[in-house]
């Protein structure tokens, strides 16, 4: 599908979709349950089907509703489950722990450029407890069973390796400990799965060096709301920060989410001189950051502490730069971020690969606007990802939009 957006200004009011994030956490604790939850809206984005898919090969009941879902948790199926994950890295890594601990491992299959995607750090543990696993094209194939134990990590990976261990250590008959052999970055993660287990009766305690995790544990059953996502609500904050007039509303003011931050990054934004951006704990906030940045006029940003962006859907930084250069936009792409003189306007009259990554996708679209002529976006129901509504809410605020297949 390709989508051609015409320049022009957005007016309106938008309640972005829900965290994507904190649907993941809430989905896979309602289905480790005894027990009937309710979860409130939680958007229908292909990620959270990839985790409502597994947790039912894991042996949860699934009752669609309109605004969410109704989850039973059920007993483990007695071969080992095949995990169909699409392209969602929270999905595998959250699920890998969490099958060895139910099911004796899994079966995980993945599409895009998942599979390709680092799982070094639960392979050190696997060769380390004695686990085996074998990937071959685009499944991983893991057999064994996790035991109460000292579990090591780098804290400068992806968060979403603690996360994993975090559900599935309670699940054991014994206690451990998530230990860090770094720093921690994506601090606002952890503590959102740490929240999410709190909500559905799960204990972890916080150590000088990483997590203590108490055995036997039981997920008691729930009803829940899932937040409004702030790493969605990123783009419409570029967009308002580009001479849009758009409200955005329906956000936790008190959100756990560490992209929450983009509010403070458009302040900084919109003032002149060089700003200076690390994204540690919020990257999934460059590519919008990008695009308010890029039309920032003689004025300089750097954004750095990025590197980690190499290894998401597409390696974005690359991305980021091929897709706004092609705009008009002057880009620097350096090793861990990136460096954006501004202008006053972008080029446009271009057509950009989305690079199937639904971010790279989004930042386009609010970059176009502020082109002098159109522009066709590639391959854009990749937003389908995390935000399936992304084309009709941009409509809606009055982007002038031609879709074609």
């Amino acid at each position: 599908m390709n989508v051609t957006i015409w320049p022009g200004k957005l007016a309106g009011t938008i309640v972005p979709p829900s965290s994507k994030s904190q649907g993941h956490r809430y989905v896979i604790a309602a289905a480790l349950a005894a027990g009937e939850s309710v979860i409130g809206n939680l958007s229908f984005s292909e990620d959270i089907e990839a985790t409502l898919r597994c947790m039912a090969a894991l042996g949860a009941i699934v009752e669609r509703q309109t605004d969410g879902v109704i989850l039973r948790g059920g007993p483990c199926p007695g071969e080992i489950p095949v995990l169909d994950c699409g392209e969602s890295g929270s999905t595998l890594r959250f699920l890998i722990p969490v099958a060895l601990a139910l099911a004796g491992g899994g079966i995980f299959r993945g599409r895009g450029r998942l599979m390709q995607r680092p799982q070094e750090p639960y392979f050190a543990i696997f060769r380390e407890k004695g686990i085996a696993f074998s990937a071959e094209g685009d499944t991983l194939t893991i057999k064994g069973r996790l035991t109460p134990d000292v579990y090591e990590l780098p804290g400068n990976v992806s968060s979403q390796f603690i996360t994993g261990l975090m559900y599935a250590l309670p699940l054991l008959d014994g206690d451990s400990e998530i230990r860090l052999t770094s720093p921690l970055e994506s601090a606002g993660y952890i503590e959102m799965t740490r929240e999410a287990l709190r909500r559905f009766g799960v204990r972890t305690e916080e150590r000088k060096t990483g997590w203590f995790v108490p055995g036997n544990q039981t997920y008691r059953p729930e009803n829940v709301q899932v937040e409004a996502d702030y790493s969605q609500a990123a783009f419409f904050a570029a967009a308002r920060g580009m001479g849009h007039n758009l409200q955005i509303m329906g956000l936790d003011a008190s959100s756990c989410q560490g992209d929450r931050i983009i509010l403070d990054y458009e302040k900084e934004l919109d003032g002149t001189g060089t700003v200076e951006l690390d994204v540690r704990n919020c990257p999934d906030l460059v590519p919008a950051l990008a695009a308010r940045a890029a039309v920032r006029a003689g004025e300089i940003t750097r954004i750095g502490g990025a590197g980690r962006l190499r290894i998401k859907e597409s390696d974005r930084l690359a991305a980021v730069t091929d897709v706004l250069r092609a705009m008009g936009a002057e880009v620097t792409e350096e090793p861990e971020g990136l460096t954006i003189r501004g202008r006053a306007e972008l080029v446009g009259g271009v057509a950009v690969d989305s690079w199937n990554d639904h971010r790279i996708a989004m930042m386009a679209a609010v970059a176009a606007m502020s082109c002098k002529a159109p522009v066709t976006v590639t391959g854009a129901q990749c937003v389908r990802k995390s935000y399936p509504g992304f084309w009709d809410d941009l409509k809606r605020l009055g982007a002038v939009l031609e879709v074609s297949e």
